[in-house]
């Protein structure tokens, strides 16, 4: 069963609605510039069933679905979450979620797009461009740092380093910003291909060519942690990024 996630997170940054839909926005388009046949025809978070709503991304409209999805006094001290999905013939199901905003320092802000399906294999050109999608977040959302991962590797490298859902780390591809990749060593496994906003992403898959072993993800990670590329941001939050 088909289950791989790209994720984000980063620390302090206070966004208003509008601002998280410019972002999303961006998100979706480039998205779908991937792979149209996977990225198109977004509900808004429902029951998962095609009778949900369907949204046409845009901003204005994704600055007001956020205001909808999200009710309360202190939302501009906790923030904003909201996902869309999307499921179409032959693609897996695939959700973008955020949670943005806020000024709260206890507040991990996080960005992903998750893949489910019990007939698409990894083999699929989209999950094949996972690093890729990786880098579109990155640069999007201006994240800290993201990772490519499978449910079973997820797991491995929390259990071995007893990692905290929020804590950095690399799986399939690792997204760096600034700060952390100038402490990544040269000579990873990986290709290495730099973002707009200075930061790095590190592809295990060699572009979706490769499997790595879960052995060759850990033996990364300890690399980066050495160095102190993986280094968690310190709570409270008193920044988005390292």
């Amino acid at each position: 069963m088909l289950n791989v996630a790209v994720n984000g997170f980063w620390g302090a940054r206070e966004e208003d609605p509008q601002a998280i839909a410019e972002r999303w926005y961006d998100t979706l388009a480039r998205l779908r510039d991937i792979d149209g046949g996977t990225f198109h025809e977004w509900h808004e978070a429902g029951d998962g069933v095609p009778s949900d709503p369907l949204l046409m991304p845009s901003v204005p409209a994704l600055a007001d679905y956020v205001v909808r999805e999200n009710t309360g006094p202190d939302l501009d001290v906790v923030g904003y979450g909201a996902s869309l999905w999307a499921h179409n013939q032959e693609a897996a199901k695939v959700t973008s979620a955020v949670r943005a905003g806020g000024s709260s320092p206890y507040v991990t802000r996080s960005v992903s797009v998750s893949f489910r399906s019990r007939t698409v294999d990894e083999d699929a050109d989209v999950i094949r461009r996972t690093p890729e999608i990786l880098a579109v977040i990155g640069e999007a959302w201006d994240i800290d740092a993201g990772q490519v991962y499978d449910r079973a590797l997820y797991r491995a490298v929390a259990g071995h380093f007893g990692l905290e859902n929020s804590d950095p780390r690399c799986g399939r591809a690792v997204f760096l910003s600034e700060r952390r990749a100038a402490l990544a060593p040269e000579g990873l496994p990986g290709a290495y291909t730099p973002v707009a906003n200075g930061g790095l992403v590190i592809d295990l898959t060699r572009g979706g060519t490769r499997a790595p072993s879960t052995e060759t993800v850990i033996g990364v990670n300890e690399e980066l942690r050495a160095t102190g590329a993986l280094e968690p941001l310190t709570v409270p939050f008193d920044r988005a990024k390292l």
